[in-house]
């Protein structure tokens, strides 16, 4: 028998739900104080997870929730970014 590959899972921090790793976009704060958007999930530094739905975002940016996760107040420019990428 073949070992049994385990998936990274996440919490969305939009929605609470665990997803596994590749469904999430990951937002990162980098170890200068940058906050980026990382596609990879493999950049140094503390990330955030949220879900690839409007849904979600907007949740997470009225609650706050990708502030309190990283630590920062998270610009806007970001959540526009983000809006973009959910977008394709």
């Amino acid at each position: 028998m073949g070992a049994v590959k385990k998936i990274p899972m996440r919490k969305c921090t939009g929605c609470g739900e665990m997803k596994s790793k590749k469904e999430l976009v990951r937002v990162l704060k980098t170890v200068d104080g940058n906050i980026i958007i990382d596609l990879t999930g493999r950049q140094n530094g503390r990330g955030a997870y949220i879900c690839r739905s409007e849904e979600c975002l907007k949740r997470a940016m009225k609650t706050k929730a990708i502030d309190r996760s990283l630590g920062v107040a998270v610009s806007a420019e970001i959540f526009e970014e983000l809006k973009k990428e959910l977008g394709e």
